[in-house]
């Protein structure tokens, strides 16, 4: 498992371990029923204490990401891929709506609105 932690980022250490695993979840990288790291393993690999990871992991479990097992670990939840990313897409749709209000306070058009979306989407995908 691949994990980047940046000390620079105001995104807490734990959130930036649980989203970096969402986001393996979503992608495949890591598949239903699949072991994860133990979580004193993962702290020694990637050099966080112990209790930062555990706060990831039960978020994570919390979540539906992933369930744990007396004595057997952390393993990825069967939990319905396409429910995860109906979920996430409803989080985009919030964030969509907020734009378009923002927008319409301050007479931005929607061309503007696609035009920004489109050249931050390239550079943020081309880095």
């Amino acid at each position: 498992m691949r994990i980047i932690i940046s000390n620079s980022c105001d995104v807490p250490i734990y959130e930036q371990i649980k989203q970096a695993i969402i986001n393996q979840i979503l992608t495949g990288e890591l598949e239903e029923n699949e072991s994860l790291p133990s979580i004193r393993n993962l702290a020694k690999d990637i050099r966080i204490s112990v209790m930062t990871i555990k706060k990831a992991y039960d978020e994570l479990e919390q979540e539906g990401y992933i369930i744990t097992r007396q004595g057997k670990g952390s393993f990825v939840s069967s939990k319905n891929l396409e429910f995860i990313k109906e979920e996430k897409q409803k989080q985009i749709e919030e964030h969509i709506f907020k734009i378009i209000e923002i927008a319409n306070q301050c007479d931005i058009t929607k061309s503007e609105i696609i035009d920004l979306f489109e050249y931050i989407y390239g550079s943020e995908n081309n880095e």
